[in-house]
């Protein structure tokens, strides 16, 4: 398995994102819900099980959702332990008045924003190559 980077100037110099081609959604389920098995990703909270799924999958099984989103996968592989790059693109994107929510997987970081927002955040995370 490699490591990731850690070193923010780096990774800000190649960063991209590539977004995926669905909308997707949040729902708040049991965990026994046919939904679950189609999960781009969960989390396990007090109040319920989150799971982020596609729209038309979250449609297709008559769930009702609040925020359509457009998915985000940052290209460059940092480390769990990195410094900064969560702090960079959140910054940007805050400063473009575009709400983030952030999954970290091992390899990548993942961004959902507002659909609507789709080539605006894009914009934004592509402007901090130049000021890596």
């Amino acid at each position: 398995m490699s490591v990731g980077s850690t070193d923010l100037a780096a990774m800000l110099a190649t960063l991209d994102a590539a977004a995926r081609p669905d909308d997707y959604v949040y729902v708040v389920v049991d965990p026994a819900h046919p939904i679950v098995e189609l999960a781009a990703a969960t989390v396990h909270e007090e109040e319920g099980l989150t799971v982020v799924a596609r729209r038309v999958d979250a449609d297709r099984l008559g769930l009702s959702y609040d925020f359509v989103a457009t998915w985000l996968t940052l290209t460059v592989h940092s480390s769990l332990e990195a410094v900064g790059l969560t702090a960079a693109f959140s910054a940007a994107l805050g400063d473009a008045g575009i709400s983030c929510n952030v999954i970290a997987g091992f390899h990548h970081d993942h961004l959902l924003v507002p659909a609507s927002e789709r080539d605006r955040a894009l914009a934004a995370i592509h402007a901090l190559r130049t000021k890596g």
